[in-house]
């Protein structure tokens, strides 16, 4: 499409819904005709810095080179085939460079569409595994409240069940555990009390829990709740104490968003099953993959299915599973680890706000940014003055954060912290 092609917004107002947004009072929607690097642009002419790389998936900003080029390659090769009784180049390389860069135990890929897939398939795991060891009784999952894992059905049956709306699928999703969300702050001291507690509920449940699922060390969408290291290891031993699979859910956090390349790498430790998707391509194309180890992989195949119950039409999709290894060597080759300390130093101009009466608390790990505030946000409002400062920030409830790319220069991080304070400041939002 020609990028000069008029938008017809009317068209999209009256016929197109966009995420969370109501078809009676919609959200105001931003024309974009193309992007470039850090930057979004708009058809009435604003060139905006972009502060959430495209929910938190493009790492290396838009349109790179090495990105576009192993796209364009693969498109003009095989853009998709059947992955029933095939395979493929690209699958394999992927599958091997995601062996190697996660913890040892985890051997075992499945190649899904989406994060929230991949979630519906690391919990078809944990019940396929115990079902396969005879344990019947094994059917439920523990999570944490403040949790977010998707928005299909057993996705969101174990995220924050006050966020997520349960009440309105009452009778339809599944009833699972839940505990409270981790309070120990990521550099302040681990609870003993909230460890206990958590073992106490482990001592109540074990013998109906199939695996506790989790965000390790920062929970996103459900809260930006960045929680104690310490908490994760204890979690750890509790599974291995009590036979309980542990899920960690790096959708948001791994491939280097925290610090680490995945945040459980925080703790120390590894879980059963590992999630993964959003920047696994570099925020080009949509594809995520359930990882696990040889005990779960090989204990479901010796099971009454002795397979896996899942198998997506884009299962390892050929211009996906391309895009995604073209976007790993990057991360490799461009030293992702110093770029991200860089964004983490320059997003230290965030803690300006806590100057401002409105302002909870601010906090920063990794490449991410967030202000708490008291009251929650008008985000129609907010944004456009954010429009009007060249800035792309998306909050949420009572959050105002950024996750941008890994390329984002100190400069372009200042003028987003300095239009959060100042939209702050003038109340506008």
């Amino acid at each position: 499409m020609n990028k000069n092609q008029p938008i017809d917004l009317d068209f999209d107002k009256q016929h197109i819904w966009h995420p969370y947004t109501s078809m009676i009072d919609p959200l105001p929607v931003y024309p974009v005709t193309h992007t470039d690097k850090n930057r979004i642009f708009l058809e009435t002419g604003e060139s905006l810095i972009d502060g959430m790389a495209s929910w938190w998936s493009a790492l290396h900003g838009y349109n790179h080179p090495k990105l576009v080029k192993a796209m364009t390659e693969q498109a003009s090769q095989m853009s998709h085939v059947m992955f029933g009784g095939i395979t493929h180049a690209p699958a394999v390389n992927l599958c091997k460079k995601l062996v190697e860069i996660t913890p040892e135990p985890l051997q075992r890929v499945f190649l899904a569409d989406s994060g929230s897939v991949s979630v519906e398939v690391a919990i078809k795991m944990a019940l396929q595994y115990w079902l396969s060891q005879g344990r019947q009784s094994k059917n439920k999952l523990m999570t944490a409240k403040k949790g977010y894992h998707g928005d299909t059905f057993a996705a969101m049956s174990v995220c924050d069940p006050v966020n997520s709306m349960h009440s309105m699928y009452q009778g339809f999703l599944p009833e699972h555990v839940f505990v409270e969300a981790p309070k120990s702050k990521f550099n302040a001291h681990q609870e003993e009390a909230e460890l206990a507690t958590l073992e106490q509920a482990f001592a109540e449940h074990h013998t109906e829990l199939a695996a506790f699922i989790i965000e390790p060390i920062v929970q996103n969408a459900g809260g930006m709740n960045f929680y104690n290291p310490a908490y994760l290891k204890k979690l750890r031993a509790l599974c291995d104490q009590y036979d309980v699979l542990l899920i960690l859910d790096e959708i948001a956090t791994g491939f280097g968003r925290t610090g680490k390349m995945f945040a459980c790498e925080h703790a120390d430790i590894s879980p059963d099953i590992l999630c993964v998707g959003k920047a696994l391509t570099g925020g080009c194309m949509t594809l995520s993959a359930t990882l696990t180890t040889d005990k779960v992989a090989l204990g479901i195949s010796q099971g009454e299915a002795k397979v896996l119950m899942h198998g997506p039409t884009f299962m390892g999709n050929p211009l996906a599973c391309a895009t995604a290894i073209a976007s790993l060597e990057l991360l490799e080759q461009t030293d992702w680890q110093a770029n991200v300390e860089r964004v983490y130093q320059a997003m230290q101009s965030l803690h300006q706000c806590e100057t401002l009466d409105a302002v909870k608390e601010v906090r920063t790990l990794g490449a991410i940014g967030v202000v708490e505030l008291f009251e929650t946000v008008d985000v129609a409002k907010i944004q456009k003055f954010f429009i009007q400062k060249g800035l792309w920030i998306r909050p949420f409830g009572k959050l105002i954060y950024i996750m941008p790319p890994y390329i984002t220069s100190d400069e372009d991080i200042g003028h987003l912290s300095n239009g959060i304070y100042q939209a702050i400041e003038l109340k506008a939002y």
